[in-house]
Order: structure tokens, then sequence, then C-alpha cells
């Protein structure tokens, strides 16, 4: 945690990045029907994009710059090390969600019919998701760049997937397998039920679901 906060580029980039992005397409679509339907789904997936890149790359540069092995002398143990991982970047991935969906309500004017507290709720497990996504990514990648190049291969394919850009059901029934075997798309499911509902109901399943993953 306080590598996070003395990197103050890495905190811009997960805590105040999300919410300009918003703000832009609040800006693009001002007026427009889609906003509601797209800010929703983006609150799922700019945490889970976000915290990915992130934890990939920090996680990364502890081995490649010698801290682990420096570490791994002492008493604590491989799981310590992951646990303390997931535990700094998943308060910072809370920290983000109530942001980006705080700014999204009152500054965008986003119009949510469920709870706001469920709304971040949702979007706080989708950004742990994204963590614990890229604490995995980092097992594989041997530099930085690596890193940075496993985000097509983990996330592009999610994007396209989700029901973001085409809603899921429409899609041909092979996609749609592939679709249900990805955590995003129940990101953006459990994002867009909130939005447009009542209570944690028609959410519930979505969120065990991306507990599972992580």
């Amino acid at each position: 945690m306080r590598q996070l906060r003395a990197d103050h580029r890495t905190m811009a980039l997960m805590l105040v990045v999300p919410c300009l992005l918003i703000g832009l397409l609040a800006w693009v679509l001002d007026g427009s029907p889609l906003f509601d339907r797209f800010v929703a789904s983006l609150l799922g997936v700019f945490p889970f994009v976000v915290m990915f890149i992130v934890t990939s790359i920090a996680t990364l540069r502890g081995r490649t710059s010698g801290t682990l092995e420096r570490l791994l002398t002492t008493p604590l143990g491989k799981a310590d090390f992951l646990v303390g991982y997931a535990v700094a970047f998943g308060v910072v991935a809370v920290v983000q969600a109530v942001i980006a969906t705080a700014f999204s309500i009152w500054v965008a004017g986003l119009d949510v019919a469920g709870s706001v507290v469920v709304l971040v709720v949702v979007a706080a497990v989708n950004a742990v998701v994204g963590t614990f996504l890229g604490l995995l990514a980092s097992a594989f990648a041997r530099t930085e760049f690596q890193a940075v190049q496993f985000m097509p291969a983990f996330v592009l394919p999610q994007f396209l997937l989700c029901g973001l850009i085409v809603r899921r059901d429409s899609m041909p029934q092979v996609l749609q397998w592939v679709s249900d075997l990805l955590p995003l798309s129940y990101a953006v499911d459990g994002m867009q039920e909130v939005a447009a509902s009542t209570g944690l109901r028609d959410v519930g399943v979505d969120v065990v679901i991306l507990i599972a993953f992580s």
C-alpha cells in the first residue's frame, strides 16, 4: 500500500482515469438513452481492466526487481505474498469502484433504478476479479512488456463477448457458450441488472459466479 501511495501515476490510472473516461462518454452521449446502458456496463468493465493491468505489472515488477526473492528468504511464504498483494490491490479496487460509481451517479448523471449500494458492491467485485486475473497473468509473464501483451489475450475477447457491444442472446450459439465461461460477461450482466432493477435478487447469481472466478 505504501508503494502504491508513492506511485502517483499508478494511483491516477486507477482512481482518476475511469472517471475521466466515464465523463467523456457522458459528454459524447449527452441526452441519449444509450448513456445509462453503456455507463452501467462500463462500471463493470473499467475496474476489471484497470486492476488487471496494474496488478499484473506491479506483481511482476516485484519478481523481476528481486523483491520477491528477498521476501522469500524470510519466514514469509508464497501464499502470504499472494494474499498480501491481493488484499492491498483489493482495497484499492473497492476504493476505485466507490469513486467511479459516485462520479457516474452524482456528476455524470447516471440513472440507476436499483440500489446504489448494490451497484458499488458489483463494481467492487468486478475490480477484485480483475485483480486476481492480473495476479494469474503475472505468473506467465517474464517482463512488464509481456504482462501488457497479455491484456489482449485475457481482456479483449471478454470485452467483445460480454454483451456490451452486442447482446449475448443474439450471438451465434457457439459464442454464447464461450461467453458463459468468461467472468466479464457476468460483470456486465450484473451492472445492467442493478441499473434496471431494485434489489440484489437479480444480481446475486452473477456476484456468486464472479466470486467463484476470483
